[in-house]
């Protein structure tokens, strides 16, 4: 796995000095090491979570979001969170590029690649017409595209996928992932921004509203989702700021896999972690 895990890295790192790739290698493959198998006759959620920035504000929503989605699709095991470390809240390793295709790469060795289910969620900023922007002092800045990410799941080999995107202008993903097996949720439209990244604060508006507060419920997927966005358009018309406009994309035959994770939902702590947004103060 080490010739395979370095190839991957070489490959899909933008900007790193030797030393910060070497780093970022070692810490990773212990942690995609120890991840769960699958385990036959059962739907298991493969749960990847990565803040592709270093604004605290991506790191904060992606350690806790890590921890809502493994219980929320019961992939305790199974789950490996991508993003800077805060206090005593570590995560598995850094956010990077690199990081994440080989994530990706490991969760699609592992699964059952017609029965259990690929979760990805990225937090970053993002740009119109480009991708989900990519920020790190020691490994570098880039863009991962939607082309790029695309490439990334199906050289997995996962059918099923579920993509949630927290970025602004996130829904220009939505043609290059959507699919019959894949649900792609994101954060605002290909033309608009989303909100709630200020680096001080521990949620996004998306990441709030959806995985912070929605997730926490007992429900099906597509009606946590509705929940969300249904909150987050009242965040922004008590703000008078225009719609980020959330899209969800549901394939055609993703109603076996989506029933299955509905039906063995985990229970989640019903308590918000962190604070709100702080713009929803003023």
């Amino acid at each position: 796995m080490t010739r395979r895990l370095a190839t991957l890295a070489a490959a899909w790192l933008l900007v790193a000095p030797v030393s910060a790739e070497v780093a970022s290698d070692g810490r990773i493959t212990g942690a995609l090491e120890s991840l769960d198998p699958q385990r036959p006759g059962t739907v298991d959620a493969y749960v990847i979570v990565a803040a592709l920035d270093t604004d605290p504000v991506f790191n904060r929503e992606a350690r806790e979001a890590g921890r809502v989605l493994a219980g929320r699709f019961g992939a305790q095991g199974r789950t490996i969170t991508l993003a800077e470390d805060e206090g005593g809240d570590r995560a598995a390793a850094a956010g990077t590029p690199a990081d994440l295709a080989l994530a990706i790469d490991r969760a699609g060795a592992l699964m059952d690649k017609k029965e259990d289910v690929l979760v990805l969620y990225t937090t970053s900023h993002g740009g119109p017409r480009s991708g989900l922007s990519y920020k790190h002092e020691l490994y570098g800045s880039g863009v991962i595209t939607p082309g790029k990410l695309s490439a990334m799941l199906d050289k997995s080999g996962a059918q099923n996928r579920l993509v949630i995107l927290q970025a602004c202008f996130s829904g220009q993903f939505v043609p290059a992932l959507a699919g019959p097996r894949t649900v792609v949720l994101t954060a605002a439209s290909s033309m608009k921004s989303s909100f709630g990244c200020s680096a001080s604060n521990d949620w996004t508006f998306f990441g709030h509203a959806f995985v912070n507060q929605a997730l926490r419920t007992r429900d099906t997927l597509a009606r946590q989702f509705r929940r969300a966005v249904v909150t987050i358009i009242g965040w922004e018309e008590k703000l008078h700021i225009e719609s980020s406009n959330p899209q969800i994309s549901i394939g055609k035959d993703t109603a076996g896999w989506l029933a299955s994770l509905d039906a063995q939902v985990q229970p989640v702590s019903p308590t918000p972690a962190g604070n709100p947004p702080s713009e929803l103060s003023n």
